[in-house]
């Protein structure tokens, strides 16, 4: 599709799926940021998003999939339709601060090496939600995905999560998470955007980790600042994303291990079998969002 002359600086892609009110504020909040160009891909939401939406923000490109595509998937769909250099891809369940869009363009004019920037995301009580993180060591996964679900703030966990590090600095980073991030439109077309082979869950680990094997940095950037309700789509059907979370960790561990390394993967598979059944039995036990990484 080719690009108009007069490009914004900053598109949005929003991948919707059933959360109608979410869409409506996270879309309001980028317009209150300056973003001019919003389209939002859906994943056949059944919830009236599409006339809700057009009534709020008639200006927003609604692109129906007429199926669910996952998230990674429907934003390629969106990427591929916006104007811009530099594209923010968002979660619906997602609330822009004033200024955000502003302070991530900017990083990434700094730095012309710099393919994604993400900002500091909080939950909603205005606590810190860890988006962004390390790739972690095959100890440390085993250790944040076995004593992560009863120890929070274990050892592995919090070298995972970066949990140990200043966020109120930026700096680079080896991943951020999808549910907010500005990508370099080049770097990003030239990695082929996230892998459709991923559902739902790492796509932004992955992404990152390609981009990175191919030249590209990844950065934090806490200037900017995004509220997060974590799990507005995902507990429509938790068991189903929890299974997707951990057939995701699995396909991420098999592209990225090598060596005699892989000769583990066989017990990795066999671990996440059985992390997804305490995470399948903590979730009916509490009734939390399921397990993300």
């Amino acid at each position: 599709m080719p690009r108009p002359d007069r490009a914004p600086p900053v598109s949005a892609v929003i991948v919707n799926f059933n959360a109608r009110d979410h869409l409506v504020e996270c879309v309001r909040s980028l317009r209150a940021d300056g973003v001019a160009e919003v389209v939002v891909v859906d994943n056949a939401s059944a919830d009236g998003s599409q006339d809700t939406l057009a009534a709020s923000d008639p200006d927003s490109r609604f692109l129906p999939t007429g199926s669910n595509l996952g998230f990674g998937t429907a934003a390629n769909v969106g990427v591929a339709r916006t104007g811009s250099d530099y594209v923010l891809i968002l979660n619906p369940d997602t609330i822009v601060s004033p200024g955000t869009t502003a302070a991530l363009a900017s990083a990434l004019d700094r730095d012309p090496h710099l393919a994604v920037v993400a900002p500091r995301i909080d939950n909603p009580d205005g606590t810190l939600y860890p988006s962004a993180r390390r790739f972690p060591r095959m100890g440390d996964a085993v250790g944040h995905a076995f004593l992560g679900v009863v120890w929070r703030r274990n050892p592995f966990t919090v070298r995972y999560r970066m949990l140990d590090w200043d966020h109120a600095e930026a700096g680079p980073v080896d991943w951020v998470g999808g549910a907010c991030m500005l990508v370099r439109r080049t770097a990003f077309d030239q990695v082929g955007g996230f892998d459709p082979a991923y559902f739902m869950y790492v796509e932004d680990v992955d992404l990152c980790w390609r981009l990175r094997r191919a030249g590209w940095n990844v950065g934090y950037e806490p200037a900017g600042r995004v509220m997060h309700t974590v799990g507005a789509s995902s507990q429509l059907a938790p068991y189903r994303m929890i299974l997707a979370h951990h057939r995701s960790l699995l396909r991420f561990a098999t592209r990225t291990t090598s060596g005699p390394g892989r000769a583990l993967l066989p017990a990795v598979a066999a671990g996440l079998g059985v992390r997804t059944l305490l995470a399948w039995a903590q979730h009916r036990l509490d009734r939390r969002p399921p397990a993300t990484h």
